[in-house]
Formats: structure tokens, sequence, C-alpha cells
């Protein structure tokens, strides 16, 4: 088991923790996340989230399961035929090295019919499952016709765990086991001891256009981490709350009380908060905009701030030497045109030189993903998250619908994932229930044998977190 699940642990029963004999034969009903994006010829532009299911569906081909896999495809209204799974069928037949059969729908008899006909260690990929619109309503009808045709339900689509939809949370409701996948206790894993128990010092970069959008993770955060970086739009909203002029730059008016009151609370908890001491300020939205580097108590009328400086770039770098972990969500400018791109390819390369040093780096997921791509840099991360929303809403500390409907661990109480108990990994009360629970002997005993010698372990009550929407960041 490795050094995160050690210290932490999933709650939920994973697919590694099912037996040989429950495997055999059975037919696995295993959500995964195949939102691919497409170029206007029906094309995969880009296979990374089918080559992260390879592990979950190569286990249950090994260990002759009968693999039906389920997914939706964007956003159809209804059958769109420019968003079928055969799309993706291809190339992920060439992933597996064996051939993925189709179905015509995601239920009904053309499924029970090739369900039927299946044999061992052979692969049924289902049609989108957004093509029917119970899937997004979360239809219980719906959802016990996904599941009819199955024995066990595997959800390794973390991307969509904060979703409450038929095929990621209702269909566990019509099948037992139902268990997290590989790539799902995997993004857990991480996510969970990132949070709830990271190897200090700590470090959170949080970028993005708006305050709004970050709210509740940068009241999460400021209880867990040593430091907090901000980059991103967001920055001239924190800037025009101290009483500086930020000339064109994106500021949310309604929301400088918040900041200020973010500031206020970094201090109370010790944290220390770095904004940019200067930025690349830009006369117009564009990519062949003129564009000089200011201090940010001199930004001039009519021109806005695109991305941090390099002074500010150094000071960043100086602040992340020396932490043990540091997590990553949202980019500190307009990455997407060159001139502006410069603060955010800094971050991405620092952060995987401190990767072989000893530093547990941690993409959350998002635009943060592509900015790391982009530099060439995503090989050197200890970890990339698939889930942008659901990413954030773990930090959050809010619930996750298709963690929370999972089977829970027969030690883990289920107060951890269901009702006025929540999954609440950013909470002090986590932090250490989970490590009473799940702390590793120092025998080097396994995690079973941890667990019995630890007992009996009662959760606590934990509070729940304000809802807010997600927006999109920068």
């Amino acid at each position: 088991m490795d050094e995160v699940s050690q210290a932490t642990g999933c709650p939920t029963l994973c697919l590694t923790d099912l037996s040989a004999k429950q495997l055999r034969s059975a037919v696995v009903l295993l959500r995964a996340d195949f939102n691919v994006p497409l170029d206007g010829e029906g094309h995969i532009t880009d296979d990374t989230r089918l080559r992260e299911s390879l592990p979950s569906i190569s286990f249950l081909i090994k260990h002759g399961a009968k693999v039906l896999l389920a997914s939706h495809l964007g956003r159809p209204k209804g059958v769109d035929d420019k968003l079928r799974l055969s799309l993706i069928a291809p190339r992920l037949a060439a992933l597996l090295h064996q051939q993925v059969q189709l179905a015509n729908d995601c239920i009904g008899p053309d499924v029970a019919q090739k369900v039927a006909a299946l044999k061992e260690g052979e692969v049924l990929l289902l049609e989108n499952t957004r093509f029917h619109s119970g899937e997004c309503k979360n239809d219980p009808s719906f959802a016990q016709q996904l599941a009819a045709p199955a024995d066990i339900y595997v959800n390794d689509a973390f991307g969509c765990a904060h979703r409450a939809h038929a095929s990621t949370a209702g269909v566990a409701n019509f099948l037992k086991p139902a268990v997290a996948g590989i790539l799902m206790k995997k993004e857990l894993d991480f996510l969970c001891k990132a949070i709830s128990a990271p190897t200090r010092p700590f470090a959170a970069i949080v970028g993005g256009s708006k305050v709004s959008s970050k709210i509740s993770v940068l009241e999460s955060l400021m209880t867990k981490c040593d430091r907090l970086l901000i980059g991103g739009g967001m920055v001239f909203t924190f800037l025009a709350a101290r009483g500086l002029s930020v000339g064109a730059s994106l500021v949310e008016t309604d929301k400088l009380e918040v900041a200020r009151q973010l500031e206020e609370h970094a201090r109370a908890h010790g944290v220390q908060l770095l904004l940019p001491t200067d930025v690349i300020v830009a006369d117009s939205f564009s990519p062949d905009a003129a564009a000089r580097v200011v201090s940010v108590d001199a930004i001039p009328d009519r021109w806005m701030g695109l991305d941090i400086g390099p002074a500010s770039v150094e000071a960043f770098k100086g602040a992340l030497e020396g932490c043990k972990t540091v997590l990553w969500n949202g980019p500190m400018g307009v990455f997407e045109f060159d001139k502006f791109a410069a603060g955010t390819m800094a971050i991405a390369h620092t952060l995987a030189d401190l990767t072989p040093r000893g530093c547990t780096t941690i993409i959350g997921g998002g635009d943060s993903v592509c900015a790391v791509e982009k530099a060439g840099a995503a090989h050197r991360m200890s970890h990339i998250s698939t889930g942008g929303g659901a990413s954030l809403e773990l930090i959050e500390g809010r619930t996750l619908p298709g963690v929370a409907a999972l089977t829970p661990c027969p030690d883990v109480p289920a107060a951890l994932l269901v009702g006025q108990y929540m999954y609440h990994v950013s909470c002090n009360a986590m932090y250490s229930f989970l490590g009473a629970l799940l702390h590793r002997d120092t025998s080097g005993n396994s995690l079973e044998a941890a667990l019995a010698n630890e007992g009996s372990v009662k959760g606590s009550r934990l509070p729940r977190t304000s809802s807010r929407p997600q927006l999109a960041g920068l």
C-alpha cells in the first residue's frame, strides 16, 4: 500500500479490495470519465482521460470480469450523433490492446442481449449516458435500468464525483458492493492528504479571475496551509480592497469586503499570505497588446493587469523554497497569451524542480493542468488531478455525491460519507479522526492490522460548510 494510503486512506471500499472470486465472471459496471475533447471531425485531441481509466479496466479484465463501461460525452440534449461513444471506442481499444464492443444504448434490451453474450475479460462500451434525460436528473428509474445487467458497481470518474447523476450516484443504490476505482482512490488519497495531513511546510497557490469563484477554497486553505500565494485576476480585487488604484483591471467591487476579511483571517491563523508586488499590464485584452511591468501601486489608468511580474515571480519562488507540500489551483495570469504566460510558466517549472527534492506537488485540476502541460512539466508533478470542479469541492470540504454513494469500508463509519456528516477532509475534526483511525503502526503492518490495533473509533459530528456555486477560473 502506498504512503499516501497509509497516511489517510480512502474511506470507501476500493476495487482492489474485492477478491478474485468476487470478480471472476461478475458483470461489473464501471463509470469512467471519457469526456474527452474532440475536434470538428470527431477526432480525439487529448486522450488523457482514457489513459487514466486503464488501470481499473485492466484490473477487471485481468480478474476475469465482464466489463461494462459507462460515461457521458459532452452536453447533448437528447441523442446526438456527434457525441456517440463510438468515437471513443477505437482509441480505447488500441490502448487496451483488445476489442471493445459497442452497445446501441446504455439501457434496454440491446444492452441485456450483449451482456448475456459477454465472456470473461471482455469489454462492452455503453452509449452516452446523457442521451437520456434521467442521467442528469438522477432519475431512480433510469439508474435502476442502468444497474440492471450488472453485479458490481465501480466509480472511477473522479472528475464527475461532484455531480449527483444517475451513473455517478443513483446507480449505487441498486448495486452492492459499490466501490471506488483505482483512479478515484488515487485522487482521494492525494487530495485528502494534501488537505488533512500535509507534510509541512504546506503552501497553496490559488489563481483564477474571480475571488467569488474561490471564496470557499481560500477560506478552507486559511486553516490548513502555512503559506498562501494568490495570483490571477483575483489579485486586483485584493489590491483594490487595500485602497490601490488598479486601472482597468478586473475588480469585483461587491467582494472588496470579502477580500479584506480573507486577509484578516490569514493574519488570525498565522498564514503567510503573499500578493504580487508587481504585475504585467496591457492596454487591451489581446495577445498583441502593448505590455509593460509596473509596481502594483503604479498601474496606469485604462491599463489592465494580465500577469504577475518578475519580482513577484521571484518572491513566490522564495516562498515555495523548502516546502514539503504544494497544492496549485488556478493560473497566475492569462497564460493563453504568450505575452502574459511568464508567471504561470515560472510557477510550473518551480514546482517541477521541487518534486525531486522531496516536495509533494499537486495540481488541483482545471486550467492549472493545461498550464503545466503547456510548460512541459506535467510528468514532473507528484499528482495531477483529473477533476476541476470535484477537486475544488473536495478542497472546500463539500460532499462529493459520487463518493458518498459508495460502500464505506467496514471500519469507517458511514458518518464520513452521508447525511449531516460530510466527507469533510478540510476540517481539523476530519484530520484528527482520520489520523486516529488510519494510522499505520510502526511495525510495518498492513492497514487492516493497523485498523484492528486502533480498535473502535467513534466519529465526531462534522460542521456543514456553505454551499456556493463554483465558477470557472481565469
